[in-house]
Order: C-alpha cells, then structure tokens, then sequence
C-alpha cells in the first residue's frame, strides 16, 4: 500500500527573516534550486525591493499576499476512470494544495518569462499578479475553464 509523502508542517518552518512570514518561507523554498536558499532568499528580497519601489501605495508584502491570492485555484479537474473511460472532473482544491500550486505556478512563470536576472522577472510576475495579469493568474483562469467545461462529469466526484 502506498504511503504519503512526509511534508514539512507548518510549526517546522522557521519564519523569514524581513518580514517574520511563513508564505514568504515557503515560497523561498519553492524557488530554491539545487539547495542554495541563500541565492533564492537573495533573489526573492531583491524583488521586493523593486517592488517596493515601484508600487508605493501598497507594502511589498501585502502586494505578495495579493498576488498569491489572486492566483489561487479554487477547482480543479482530476482524472477519474469510470467503467473503462477516463473522465476529467471538477474537484474542490484543499487550502494547502491552493497555496502549493500558486506558489509553483508564480515560481514557474517567473523562470519561463526569460527576463535576465531572475529578480527582475519575479519582480514583475508578482506586480502581474497582483493586478489579476501574467502567466501565473492565466494558468489558474485555464484550470477554472477546464473544470467549468467538465461540469458535466461533477457527479463523478466521490
């Protein structure tokens, strides 16, 4: 019987050290590559930097908060396989798998949108995001399209 992957709780992870949030932590470990948190800690607060010179009227962290938020999901689709067919079905996303997946997808369309350094490009995902615009809040509108047109198959979900 397969077991679950052991996840880090949420008393374990140590607060960062700017802004004493654990979003902030987690995201920092999210960018993490190959175990450098010190280059991602470094690259993720040279972006609030920008940010907080840039938007004025909000704090940088509020601005993170509302970025993340905004690209959330709140259905999904999954796989199911009923009576030898294969049906994509609309599913509530827990809370935790919302921020995971929020977090990867702000991750992954900082690195994909090509800007060099990788600070500038996080940067303007953020700001993007924060304004209900990028790569990040396209990905969650194309989820929420996806378990819209398979509304169809929601009384598959058991």
């Amino acid at each position: 019987m397969a077991r679950k992957k052991f996840t880090q709780s949420e008393e374990q992870l140590k607060l960062d050290t700017r802004y004493g949030s654990r979003l902030v932590s987690k995201f920092i470990n999210t960018l993490m590559w190959d175990g450098k948190k010190s280059t991602a800690t470094r690259v993720f607060y040279d972006a609030m930097d920008i940010i907080a010179k840039r938007v004025k009227e909000h704090p940088p962290l509020e601005v993170f908060e509302t970025a993340v938020g905004n690209i959330k999901p709140t259905v999904e689709v999954r796989s199911r396989r009923v009576g030898g067919s294969n049906y994509q079905v609309p599913m509530p996303v827990d809370r935790k798998r919302q921020q995971s997946l929020a977090l990867r997808w702000l991750r992954d369309a900082a690195r994909n949108r090509g800007a060099r350094p990788t600070r500038d490009s996080l940067a303007k995902e953020i700001m993007d995001a924060f304004r209900g615009e990028g790569t990040a809040v396209t990905t969650r509108d194309n989820v929420h399209r996806m378990a819209e047109a398979n509304k169809a198959f929601a009384h598959f979900a058991w």
